[in-house]
């Protein structure tokens, strides 16, 4: 049986553009391979992930990469029957959309080992993941803050106590704790993860020098998907711990349900119409004034009209979503 300190889990499905990446970056680590083990729990991809995964195992028989099936083809279900796969003392989660740095490892370990927190994790630098100008709108968005607010894990400059980190990294011992990750949840699991962490007594510490590269969706079409996603899941979240609510989560779904509202008002009375119509031109403009901005700096045309369509599609998908997840209930 292989001996690892570290498991490295990565729930995986349909990734052969990026799965190379993630693998390329866990190589490069300056913790010891023979220490640590790789095992992706994979959806039945259909595409050439696997095929990508053997050619890796060929040219780097030093690292030891296993691969586990994931016939529920959900995230928590990926990372749970990894977990349960894991030889190591430390699980440390990772994304096939990631590429961590090549401390990532030996600083998640030196943080758990020196009793900082339940959990670990760090920042994520967002890039494209295409090489067009779509591509580098929603990276761009993705890391603004009118996009994503003030998640300490997109914009930290020191280490601290959060409420979540992405990935995360902690010991296979927490699970006996505070349970597996939750398979009713087809997103947010990780966050619902910690809320049960911090609500056994554990603490959640950032740490900015943990850090890796996300990839980004490349096309509006999935970046929507994905909000809507996110927007759902987290209103199911929040119908199980309303406690867990954060101002930057309550702005978009507030706004979405403004517009609608004043929409329908405006219909019927005259009286609401100039407000209605000054807050969506004041929305708008800033907007473009973002997208503006960050096209002159990053001296990127594209941008201008990308990153507006970009925030905006986060926004709205994401409001309405959690919006309807909430009244629906069920």
């Amino acid at each position: 049986m292989h001996a690892s300190k570290v498991s490295v889990v990565v729930p995986c499905y349909n990734e052969a553009r990026t799965i190379r990446l993630m693998l390329d970056g866990i190589i490069s680590q300056s913790f010891p391979l023979d220490q640590m083990e790789v095992i992706i729990a994979d959806g039945m991809s259909t595409d050439r992930t696997r095929k990508e995964i053997a050619e890796f195992q060929q040219d780097h028989p030093e690292l030891h990469v296993r691969v586990v099936d994931n016939p529920a083809r959900i995230i928590p279900a990926a990372v749970n029957r990894a977990i349960e796969a894991a030889e190591g003392e430390f699980i440390i989660r990772l994304d096939a959309h990631s590429r961590p740095e090549s401390t990532y490892v030996e600083r998640c370990v030196a943080a758990l080992e020196a009793g900082k927190a339940a959990n670990v994790g760090g920042v994520w630098q967002i890039a494209p993941g295409a090489q067009t100008w779509i591509a580098e709108s929603i990276s761009a968005a993705a890391a603004h803050p009118l996009g994503v607010g003030d998640a300490h894990y997109r914009h930290a400059k020191k280490a601290q106590f959060v409420d979540t980190v992405p990935f995360g990294a902690f010991r296979k011992s927490l699970i006996e704790q505070v349970g597996p990750f939750d398979e009713t949840l087809l997103t947010n699991e990780d966050y619902e993860f910690n809320v049960r962490v911090r609500k056994s007594g554990g603490r959640i510490w950032l740490d900015p020098e943990i850090r890796t590269t996300y990839y980004a969706r490349s096309t509006f079409t999935g970046l929507a998907r994905q909000y809507l996603r996110y927007g759902f899941w987290k209103g199911r979240m929040l119908l199980r711990y309303p406690d867990t609510l954060r101002v930057r989560q309550f702005i978009p779904p507030l706004f979405v349900a403004g517009l609608i509202v004043g929409g329908l008002m405006s219909i019927f009375w005259e009286w609401p119409r100039p407000f209605y119509m000054t807050v969506i031109g004041l929305y708008v403009l800033l907007l473009l004034w973002t997208g503006l901005v960050a096209a002159i700096r990053s001296r990127k045309p594209g941008l201008a009209a990308g990153m507006p369509a970009a925030i905006s599609i986060m926004h709205f998908c994401w409001g309405s979503a959690l919006l309807w997840s909430v009244l629906k209930r069920k």
